[in-house]
């Protein structure tokens, strides 16, 4: 428990907790609002989440690149304060309007403001609190659980909000970017002359040696298997579907909300235990049983029937998150340059991912449009069932061993 008297881990712990509670407060409900509140069709929604993952790929190149140059320097949270304390009067006056009035423009600026913020920025956030955790020497998974605390709290009465009027929620969010500001400017973080030389030798012949390497590739085809169909049935589609089996939509929202909160309760308890789980039974291993329970929470959503099944499918989600989370920054601490960490992570997890939701929300919003939830639960549920085979094969094995209280990973 030494970690409890390292004050960087409270402060990294808040930087997550924070950014999380701006983020759920109406994340969680995006979906819904666009569908239920703007009256957007399925294509209209898919349109959105490709062009929001289509500019947040820039952010993520960007943001990976930079902060490896960085180190822990905070340049780039400073900028990320900025755009969490301005999501409100964006959303309400300028996002909102332009999509119902000039729908493919308000689209575009929205994907590049939210992309930057939120879809690029919880990648970023998550890459750096995790720089800051190997430097001051604590365990990530127990600062990034705080994050899922951060959900949590603001999902327990975001669809009752959001049911009265969404504005409110944006204001919260605002309010609690204020707070994160606040934070930023009291966190103190020491860079030594020897990190600012090591990180400041990052060069793009690095990059261009990791595009290269057939392990980062692996991973990438992994991730852009699982993560990213994944993605697209819990943002699009799962939300509205749980809503839609309620004959009130505004009970719908506040039901949802209130599971999702406690979903997020039991996936914070699960980050707590993911590094022990990934160490006990393997990193690669890990990967595996995190897409398997993606492939089985998708194809479950489309047999089970009843409000306990379709809630239970949505607590599986606080099991996967975590195991996927910590293997994933385990496995690129084990087989990549840890100078190179953010870039890996931004560009093999969440750029991969996002390519892939870029590539399947409209498609897959078209499906929904022609077919139904069923059907295209099914497909999006095969699809990460043959990535998951495929991965058996390709991923690279890495053995945990415990040697005089020090975690030493060997490669296999």
């Amino acid at each position: 428990m030494d970690f409890l008297k390292n004050t960087k881990y409270w402060f990294s712990s808040g930087y997550l907790f924070l950014f999380f509670i701006t983020w759920s407060i109406w994340w969680s409900f995006y979906s819904i609002w666009l569908n239920n509140s703007l009256g957007l069709t399925g294509a209209q929604v898919g349109t959105i989440y490709s062009f929001n993952s289509f500019f947040s790929l820039f952010f993520m190149i960007i943001y990976g690149y930079l902060q490896d140059k960085l180190g822990t320097k905070k340049n780039l949270v400073w900028f990320q304060s900025l755009i969490l304390v301005l999501i409100a009067p964006f959303v309400i006056y300028v996002y909102e309007p332009l999509l119902l009035s000039n729908f493919y423009l308000g689209a575009i600026l929205g994907a590049i403001y939210l992309g930057a913020g939120f879809v690029a920025g919880a990648g970023f956030l998550e890459s750096y609190t995790e720089k800051i955790s190997r430097k001051y020497n604590f365990e990530f998974g127990k600062a990034r659980m705080w994050g899922s605390l951060g959900y949590a709290v603001a999902a327990i009465g975001a669809g009752a909000l959001m049911s009265i009027n969404p504005h409110i929620n944006f204001w919260i969010a605002s309010f609690t970017g204020v707070m994160f500001l606040l934070l930023n400017m009291f966190f103190k973080v020491e860079v030594s002359k020897t990190e600012e030389k090591s990180v400041s030798n990052v060069s793009m012949k690095d990059i261009r040696y990791l595009f290269s390497s057939k392990i980062f590739w692996y991973l990438i085809i992994y991730l852009f298997g699982t993560v990213c169909i994944y993605t697209v049935y819990d943002q699009q589609l799962f939300p509205v579907y749980f809503v839609s089996l309620f004959t009130d939509q505004a009970q719908g929202n506040t039901v949802y909300g209130i599971l999702n909160s406690v979903q997020v309760f039991v996936e914070a308890l699960f980050l707590f235990l993911a590094p022990f789980i990934v160490n006990k039974i393997g990193i690669k291993q890990s990967l595996v049983f995190a897409g398997s329970i993606m492939a089985f929470r998708i194809v479950g959503s489309a047999v089970v029937t009843g409000g306990f099944g379709i809630s239970f499918m949505k607590m599986l989600h606080a099991v996967e998150l975590p195991i996927l989370l910590i293997a994933v920054f385990k496995y690129i601490s084990v087989n990549f340059d840890a100078r190179l960490s953010a870039t890996v992570y931004l560009i093999g997890f969440k750029v991969s991912s996002e390519i892939g939701v870029i590539i399947f929300s409209a498609l897959v919003g078209w499906i929904y449009d022609l077919t139904n939830y069923q059907t295209t639960f099914y497909i999006l549920g095969g699809i990460v069932v043959l990535f998951v085979m495929l991965s058996i094969f390709t991923l690279k094995n890495n053995k945990v061993k415990k040697v005089q209280k020090e975690e030493v990973v060997v490669p296999s």
